[in-house]
């Protein structure tokens, strides 16, 4: 997919434990590699881009993460949508996150409760990185950091992820910072009667939520439609969201203020 993987667990975690973790992590986004990546010409993905085969005789796979593409677009009033303004079906914008949130259900099933996903700065954890309860009774999150889009030698910001019930899992960020071949302005030509910003309004945006997918749909959703869907996706949906907006001001809900 064209970025970098990583995955971390505890210091106490056996040589065996991590030989499984990786072999599965590295299955399952090679896999959907294989079929989504517009990279690779040999792809599901590109043979529908040249019309080789048409979207009803593609892999269950294929139709089911469009079908999921069209419902995240209709949500979002167009902002993310699984085409680009030439028409040819990406589904970048949505294989990365479900790519995390597999390998990390295949990490559970392995019985791995502690580790930290981090595919290209959009991160899934579970549990802790240091095991065991806290004076509190909780457990210490995750730290993830997050960038600035002027220099990613530094953080604007962090955000603990997991840790105890109720944490929220996921972060995402979305943006220049970021690969961003997939965000283009919502309301372009053939993308709604809703006009395209005459310039971007955010550079980067992260979103922390329940699930992995949500958070990276939403912070793409946020680049590409600007304030009205920042407003809605805060609206709408259980999420702390960070922006920098394009002079490098930001905006922050509050869980990120704290």
């Amino acid at each position: 997919m064209g970025t970098v993987v990583s995955l971390t667990v505890p210091a106490a975690s056996g040589a065996d434990e991590l030989v499984a973790a990786t072999a599965v992590v590295e299955r399952v986004f090679a896999g959907l590699d294989e079929t989504f990546s517009l990279y690779r010409p040999d792809s599901e993905a590109s043979r529908l881009a040249r019309a080789e085969i048409t979207l009803p005789d593609a892999s269950e796979e294929m139709r089911r993460l469009y079908a999921d593409a069209v419902g995240w677009r209709l949500l979002t009033e167009g902002a993310f949508t699984p085409e680009r303004p030439d028409g040819v079906l990406d589904l970048s914008g949505i294989v990365k996150g479900y790519a995390i949130q597999e390998a990390g259900t295949s990490l559970l099933a392995l019985g791995l409760r502690d580790w930290c996903l981090n595919a290209g700065g959009d991160v899934l954890v579970s549990g802790s990185p240091a095991p065991g309860a806290t004076e509190s009774g909780n457990r210490e999150p995750w730290r993830a950091g997050i960038v600035d889009p002027e220099d990613r030698r530094t953080l604007i910001a962090g955000h603990p992820l997991g840790g105890f019930a109720g944490a929220k899992p996921a972060l995402a960020t979305s943006g220049s910072a970021e690969r961003g071949d997939h965000i283009w302005a919502a309301g372009g030509p053939g993308r709604g009667a809703r006009p395209a910003p005459a310039a971007p309004v955010f550079r980067q945006v992260s979103v922390v939520a329940a699930d992995i997918v949500t958070a990276d749909v939403l912070a793409t959703a946020i680049v590409a439609g600007g304030l009205q869907i920042l407003n809605r996706a805060t609206d709408g949906w259980d999420i702390e969201v960070l922006a920098v907006r394009a002079g490098g001001e930001l905006l922050a809900t509050p869980g990120f203020r704290r």
